[in-house]
Formats: structure tokens, C-alpha cells, sequence
């Protein structure tokens, strides 16, 4: 245990925090700060953007959906810079569910954990059926299940070679990501004001930004009640968190991947969707099509909509491939923390969690059962779902820094030891917590994603009760975490 992680006890701080030593926990630092930043641009740019971004324009109107989504990049900032910090200081294995033990109580890291793994394993079976149902454009005989099984085969191939291979995909998959949203803003720019010469509407400009019903069709409750899928949208940066184990020189490489990811997702979602509400009629605008190859075609370019369905389904399995990483990294770290069967934190010897990628694929293949029923609607319920363990955990992340901060401060007296501070502590944390349960009460309002809440809240109160109820008092102190901590990693490092 690090002397940091004493110093929630001690009571004579040291005078310089030590350096932290990696854990021995089987995975490799091979990752360096462009794997990390497109890590994270994967597992966001997903179908939070291109496929419920048109779910989002038809709830809160064009300029609420610019709104919605500018909140959710600057909740994304605040939330990422918090984390930042974090895992510049302590980048372990499972990044968040380990601070949350550390810094809350191992019950609210327990949860976060499966808080967390519920996430991506439901926004698995997102990414699968929003790609069965794009690929009906084409092949509209072939079920959405058939696909979703064959994109499950794919990623868990690529999963199981090697964390290298993972991440060297995902960076070259994720540019043709980026690439096409930078074509749609580009296109969509100068099909707006005149410039595209293939298409014969003339200037667009912004007059769908004026309904018949307003500047807010829906009234502001509209852009309320969106809020959540846009959360989901930018969830994904986070992965930067959960891939810290297996980083190199992280104190210095996750800090400027967070910065580089949070900046460019803000550019790419923000410009995207000020495009998208301009060029897509909100009234118009849903999930049985992505609103990207809407813009294709209203742009007029040949075959552009087939390229761009093409590319969308490309980037939706690659946030799927970030999310089946997420799911086995999280398992196993929860193995090393004793906080779920020992045996998920074994790695082969290519240093892959077999076991723990073969139960988080397993979540994928839900997509089997909810491309079979209504997938539209299903995939929004799917969407909130994801959307409500995203904000538990990022509130959780927000709770974890301010705690820490105190703490590191009431050790060492000031901050200036850590690797990375986050900007204006504390408000930036205490406005994102303020803005993340908003949202969660505005899903209270939309018959869409109310089973967000129905399934979410119960969900997190059994993680918490079965937690109290297996080990006993104290598993909300950072104390108890802190001994949690300090015996699994030592008897990890005993048993290595």
C-alpha cells in the first residue's frame, strides 16, 4: 500500500508522497498516449452519436440538441479532469472502481464495478443491434440477430490476442471514425451555406432551427429529459481510467491523453450535431436511420450514404470493441480487489483475462434477444439503461476526487506532490455533480427511458446491501477500503 493510501490513517504525514509502483496484476504497460486518446475517442464516438443523436434532435428540437450536447462535453470535462488527476496518482488496474474503494469505501467501489460493467455490457448490446439495423439497408432478409452474433465473433477475436493488438486496432479503426465525422461537419458546413456542388437545394442555412413550435419545439423539459442519452453519447472517456494499468509512464501520458480526448470530443460531437439539427427536420429525425446518412443524402453525393452506413457500422463495432475491453479489464480488477471470484483476475499468457472476456462478451450477446424484439425501441431503452450506469459512475468519480483531494491535503498539506491537478477544485466537481443528478431526475419525465431508473436504482441499492450485508459494517469508510486494498495487492504481489 502507498503511504498516500496510509495517510487516510496516519496521523504524521510524510513529507514527500512516493512514486507508484505498479501492481502486480498480470497485465502489461504497453499503451502509450495515442492508444490512450483513441481508446477513448472509440469508445465514445459510437452509436451515442451517430445513431440516438437523431433521437435527441427529435426530443429537444435543433437548438436544444446543440444545447444538450454542449452540457454534456463540459460535464465530460469536469468529470475527465477529476479522473485525470486520480489516475495520474494512482493508475491501477480497473482505474475508478479502485478509487472509489480507496477514496469512498469498498461497497461504492463494488458497485461502481458492476455499476460500470452493467454499462458497457448493455451498450455492447446497443452497438451490435444498431449495427444489425443499419446493416438491413442492404441485406434487409437477414435478421439483425445474424449480424449481431458475427460482430460478437470479431471483437472477442480481436480481445483475445493481445491488449497490444486491442489497442492498435482501435487507434486505426477509431481515425476512420474521427475522419468520417470530420467529412459529415465539412459536407454538411457547405451544403449549409451554398458551397456544395452536387447538390441542387441551394443554401440550407439554419432555418430548421426555427420550428412552427419555436426555438424549443419540445419546451426546455425536452432538452431535460435528453440529457441522459447525451451523457451515454460522451461515455467512453472514462476508459482512459479503466485502461491506466496498462499505460506507460501514466503520470505523465494519462493527463494529456484526457485533456487531447475531452477537447477533440468536444469539436467533433458539438460541430456534428450543429450540422445534423441544421440539414435533418427534427420532425423527421429518429433511430430507424442515422441522421449522418441523412446528411449524405440530402448532400446529394453519390453513393455517399452507402459509404457513410458503411463507416457508421465500422465505428459502432469499434465502440463496441472498447466496451468489451472495458467489460474483461473491469472483471479482472475486480478479482484483484477480492471483490468477485479470484479467478477473473487471471491472465493467460499473452496477458488477456480469458475468463473475464468471455463473461463480458456474454453481455453482448443480449443483443441476440433484443434485436429479435422491437429493436428501435428496444435500443433506446437499451441506450438509457447504459445512460443511467454512466452517470452513477461519473458521479461516483466526482465524489472519489473530492475525497481524495481532501484527504491527500489533510496528509501532505498541499497539492503540489501530485503528478497532475485538476483545474478550479472544488467547483468544477460540485457543479458536475449538481448537473449529472438533474439528469438523472429529467429521465424521470420521458416513458422512453424511465426503465433507466426502474432497472438502475434498484440495481445499485442491491450492490450496496449485498456488500453491507457479506462483509459487515465499515464498507463505506475509505478506511476499510484502504485495508481492502493493501491486502489484495499484497497477496496478488505474494501469489506472482
Amino acid at each position: 500500500m502507498s503511504q498516500l493510501s496510509q495517510g487516510h490513517a496516519e496521523k504524521t504525514p510524510p513529507q514527500h508522497p512516493p512514486q507508484h509502483q505498479p501492481e502486480a496484476s498480470g497485465l502489461r504497460r504497453s499503451m502509450t498516449s495515442r492508444h490512450l486518446v483513441m481508446i477513448a475517442l472509440g469508445g465514445v464516438i459510437g452509436s451515442g452519436l451517430f445513431v440516438s443523436s437523431g433521437y435527441t434532435i427529435a426530443q429537444a428540437g435543433p437548438l436544444g440538441a446543440v444545447l444538450a450536447y454542449t452540457v454534456g462535453a463540459l460535464v465530460a470535462y469536469m468529470v475527465m479532469s477529476g479522473l485525470g488527476e486520480l489516475s495520474a496518482r494512482h493508475p491501477v488496474a480497473g482505474g475508478f472502481h479502485a478509487h472509489a474503494t480507496r477514496d469512498l469505501g469498498p461497497a461504492w467501489g463494488f458497485a461502481t464495478a458492476w455499476l460500470y460493467w452493467m454499462c458497457w455490457a448493455v451498450a455492447l448490446a446497443s452497438e451490435f443491434t444498431a449495427s444489425g439495423i443499419l446493416m438491413q439497408r442492404w441485406f434487409p432478409e437477414v435478421p439483425v440477430w445474424v449480424w449481431s452474433l458475427a460482430f460478437a465473433t470479431l471483437l472477442f477475436t480481436l480481445n483475445a490476442i493481445s491488449s497490444r493488438v486491442f489497442a492498435e486496432t482501435e487507434f486505426w479503426f477509431s481515425l476512420i471514425k474521427v475522419a468520417a465525422v470530420l467529412v459529415v461537419i465539412v459536407v454538411g458546413a457547405a451544403t449549409l451555406i451554398g458551397l456544395n456542388p452536387v447538390s441542387d437545394a441551394g443554401p440550407l442555412g439554419f432555418a430548421n432551427f426555427r420550428t412552427g413550435q419555436g426555438l424549443f419545439p419540445m419546451g426546455f423539459s425536452g432538452v431535460l429529459v435528453t440529457i441522459l442519452a447525451v451523457f451515454y453519447a460522451f461515455s467512453g472517456t472514462e476508459l482512459i481510467g479503466v485502461a491506466a494499468g496498462e499505460a506507460k509512464d501514466p503520470q505523465r501520458s494519462i493527463p494529456r491523453a484526457i485533456r487531447t480526448a475531452v477537447v477533440r470530443l468536444a469539436v467533433f460531437f458539438i460541430g456534428a450535431i450543429v450540422v445534423i439539427a441544421a440539414i435533418v427536420p427534427f420532425s423527421e429525425a429518429g433511430t430507424d436511420e442515422s441522421p449522418f446518412v441523412t446528411v449524405f443524402d440530402a448532400a446529394g453525393l453519390p453513393g455517399g450514404a452507402d459509404i457513410m452506413n458503411f463507416v457508421i457500422i465500422t465505428a459502432l463495432l469499434w465502440a463496441g470493441n472498447s466496451g468489451l475491453y472495458s467489460c474483461s479489464r473491469m472483471l479482472h480488477s475486480m478479482g484483484l480487489a477480492g471483490q468477485a471470484p479470484k479467478i477473473l483476475s487471471k491472465t493467460n499468457r499473452r496477458a488477456v483475462p480469458m475468463l473475464a472476456l468471455s463473461l463480458s462478451i456474454l453481455g453482448g450477446l443480449a443483443s441476440l434477444l433484443s434485436s429479435v424484439i422491437a429493436p428501435g425501441s428496444l435500443f433506446l431503452a437499451l441506450v438509457s439503461i447504459s445512460g443511467f450506469a454512466v452517470v452513477a459512475v461519473w458521479i461516483v468519480i466526482c465524489a472519489s476526487h473530492l475525497s481524495f483531494r481532501r484527504h491527500h491535503v489533510r496528509v501532505y498539506g498541499n497539492t503540489t506532490s501530485l503528478p497532475y491537478r485538476a483545474p478550479w477544485f472544488p467547483v468544477l466537481p460540485i457543479i458536475a455533480l449538481i448537473l449529472l443528478t438533474i439528469s438523472l431526475i429529467g429521465v424521470g419525465f420521458d416513458p422512453v427511458q424511465r426503465p433507466a431508473l426502474w432497472f438502475g436504482i434498484p440495481f445499485t441499492l442491491a450492490c450496496l446491501g449485498y456488500y453491507r450485508w457479506r462483509h459487515g459494517p465499515g464498507v463505506f469508510s475509505p478506511q476499510r477500503g484502504e485495508r481492502e486494498l493493501s491486502h489484495d495487492t499484497a497477496g496478488t504481489s505474494r501469489a506472482g
